[in-house]
């Protein structure tokens, strides 16, 4: 059995990780609601309560917080999809991704808007062309699931792309009009399933002809 001397070094970094944890929670919420230029370390720390210093210690201030989101954004998006998910699969895997996290979407809706930036500028212009290589990438990836059959055929894939984006995000963009049309609230699960079902039949259901 350890003793108390050995168990210490392991208890300060259970608490000093779920430091850093209510940290990066509270820098989510407080990006989200704010931008990073509206958001505050006083406000991200009185969120997290803990002391405004220790954002400094653990993350180097506010721009290592958003460094750090950027990281965990990418670690995210890399496991949306299961492999080997169809079409209709990836959309409600987007959608539930985007609404499961409100204010990681809103911080993405943020960085879009140019409002997350980069410390260094070259850094910056490597990373949006990242994000034109990744969705090119998308794109290509759409038309052949347009020739395999799993997407309407006649739309234009990287319409058909643009146009789920869009949706998935119009909860987190623009809730009050989601709130207005659909009748619910735009994060209830109710709304999510309209949502996704709608979008499969808008992208990948062929609609039948009225007989004449």
């Amino acid at each position: 059995m350890p003793s108390s001397e050995e168990s210490r070094p392991d208890e300060r970094e259970r608490v000093a990780n779920g430091t850093r944890e209510r940290i990066l929670a509270a820098a989510v919420a407080e990006f989200g609601a704010k931008g990073y230029s509206g958001a505050r370390t006083a406000g991200i720390a009185a969120r997290a309560g803990v002391n405004q210093q220790l954002i400094s210690y653990y993350f180097g201030g506010k721009q290592g917080l958003l460094d750090e989101l950027r990281r965990r954004w990418q670690e995210v998006q890399a496991e949306i999809v299961p492999p080997g998910a169809s079409f209709a699969e990836s959309l409600g895997a987007h959608l539930d991704a985007t609404l499961d996290r409100p204010d990681w979407a809103r911080l993405v809706v943020w960085q879009a808007l140019g409002d997350c930036p980069f410390v260094d500028a070259e850094e910056g212009r490597r990373q949006a062309e990242r994000q034109r290589e990744a969705m090119a990438a998308s794109v290509d990836k759409t038309r052949r699931r347009q020739e395999d059959g799993e997407i309407r055929a006649g739309l234009d894939p990287a319409f058909a792309l643009l146009a789920a984006y869009a949706i998935i995000f119009a909860p987190i963009t623009m809730p009050h009009l989601v709130r207005d049309i659909l009748g619910g609230d735009p994060l209830s699960l109710e709304t999510r399933q309209v949502l996704r079902t709608q979008l499969v039949q808008l992208l990948t259901e062929d609609q039948e002809r009225p007989t004449l």
